[in-house]
């Protein structure tokens, strides 16, 4: 997010309040990014077009549609993006920059081939009795998601945060206006409107590209050659996917609280309203956590190494660590407050919320569980960000590995438990998770200039 960081650290340098507020602003948006607005959008338009959708089962097999094809693209693409993210990020290192556009198309045309085979196949099983507009607006939705992921990915190292936001802004209103205008025409035309929005976001995230990057070629696969390919971070990019969507799928496809709505999608009506919203709440969360590790972490890392190639003296190297290390625990620590004051709001206000939503407050306790668990989905992304940056993917491979297996077990264990103890599984996983990744990120602070100089 080196662009993006950028900027936002030039908000955060002018220390007056609207530069702080701007920048936690533009933080929110930027990292909530697809996946949470897509929530947020479902929940929008299945409100308002309950009066209009007739009958109120189209709105449900709409958002499980749409939760399916959000779900399997970040799946399907995990293993792309974080190797892209590094492919980019070490040709511009080394000044090529002529070689990332090329790179990008060849990513989106891999993406676009293997996402369109995936749908036709998983649209050919099960979906006989759907309409045709459906399974081919299911297929084109699954394809323009997956390449939504590539160009966000893509994006991360610009620094025309704006013209993001402007595209996301543009994107969003779309889906969320086209669904309601064509919402008379039942499922095919709230999916229709939700595909179509997307599209128009994909095409102004593809046009921010373009202008960034030149390319001497139109197209080279370099990206995907074994001397730039890194496997770790394609098992990274799809275990933790896996292992965040892994409790859904659990609860979906359970006898005891999964229901079939559409093919052999199945939803859990007791679960997923509360985790869609529990998503929207992490907002602030992402929010803090983009600006601190941006605006504090990151410049205490680039003046570590700085120090180091510099031949700066060890004190100096020791004093950057250490701020380095309080820049990472205050980042937590905000993060933490955050979201103990959204927590607090919900339990003050949840009921209502889940009222204007035409939603039984019963589900205020597993909210406010999800809510905790998303919470700590955002301090666990946090400390596997700063791994990264360390570089140490072993280390976040084996969290990640962990992490899906811990989130299988609690959850199947709390389906066996009963409905007092739904959510739970989800949010002792990431506790436990979040403890262990903080426990050896310690422990690579402390030989940080060992391996530092050892390692060159």
């Amino acid at each position: 997010m080196a662009g993006i960081g950028f900027e936002l650290r030039k908000l955060m340098s002018r220390e007056t309040l609207t530069g702080v507020a701007r920048a936690y602003f533009y933080a929110g948006l930027i990292s909530s990014g697809p996946m949470i607005l897509s929530c947020f959008g479902i929940l929008i338009i299945g409100a308002l077009s309950f009066a209009v959708v007739i009958p109120g089962v189209l709105i449900t097999q709409f958002q499980v549609s749409v939760t399916y094809m959000i779900a399997c693209s970040l799946i399907v693409t995990g293993p792309l993006q974080l190797s892209f993210t590094r492919f980019v990020s070490d040709r511009l290192y080394e000044r090529r920059d002529d070689l990332v556009l090329p790179n990008y198309r060849a990513v989106q045309l891999v993406c676009t081939a293997v996402s369109g085979l995936l749908g036709i196949l998983a649209m050919s099983i099960g979906f006989d009795q759907t309409p045709l507009a459906y399974r081919i607006l299911m297929i084109a939705g699954f394809v323009i998601a997956s390449n939504i992921w590539i160009a966000v990915i893509f994006l991360s190292s610009v620094k025309q945060y704006r013209q993001v936001l402007w595209s996301f802004a543009i994107g969003y209103s779309a889906v969320v206006g086209l669904a309601l205008a064509l919402n008379h025409h039942g499922l095919a035309g709230l999916l229709g409107g939700f595909v179509a929005g997307h599209a128009i976001l994909l095409l102004c995230l593809s046009v921010i590209v373009h202008r960034q990057y030149p390319g001497s070629r139109y197209i080279s696969f370099e990206v995907f050659d074994r001397r730039f390919v890194y496997p770790s971070l394609a098992w990274v990019g799809l275990l933790f996917n896996l292992g965040v969507w892994a409790d859904k799928f659990i609860f979906w496809f359970s006898d005891v609280t999964g229901t079939r709505v559409v093919g052999w999608f199945h939803a859990s009506v007791i679960y997923d309203i509360p985790v869609f919203l529990a998503y929207v709440c992490v907002m602030p969360a992402m929010a803090a956590f983009l600006v601190r590790i941006e605006a504090d972490f990151a410049g205490y890392y680039d003046a570590f190494y700085d120090a180091v190639r510099t031949g700066a003296t060890l004190q100096r190297i020791n004093a950057m660590r250490d701020m380095m290390v309080r820049s990472v625990r205050a980042g937590l620590s905000e993060i933490v407050k955050v979201q103990i004051v959204v927590v607090l709001l919900m339990l003050g206000f949840g009921a209502a919320l889940l009222g204007v939503l035409r939603i039984s407050s019963l589900y205020l306790p597993l909210l406010l569980v999800d809510v905790i668990a998303a919470s700590l989905q955002v301090l666990f992304l946090g400390l596997l960000n700063v791994m990264f940056y360390l570089d140490t993917r072993r280390d976040v491979l084996r969290l990640t590995g962990i992490f899906i297996v811990l989130n299988a077990l609690f959850t199947l264990l709390s389906i066996r438990l009963g409905p007092a103890a739904y959510g739970y599984g989800f949010a002792l996983a990431l506790l436990s998770v979040t403890i262990l990744a903080v426990r050896t990120l310690d422990a690579r602070f402390v030989t940080l200039e060992y391996e530092t100089y050892m390692l060159q």
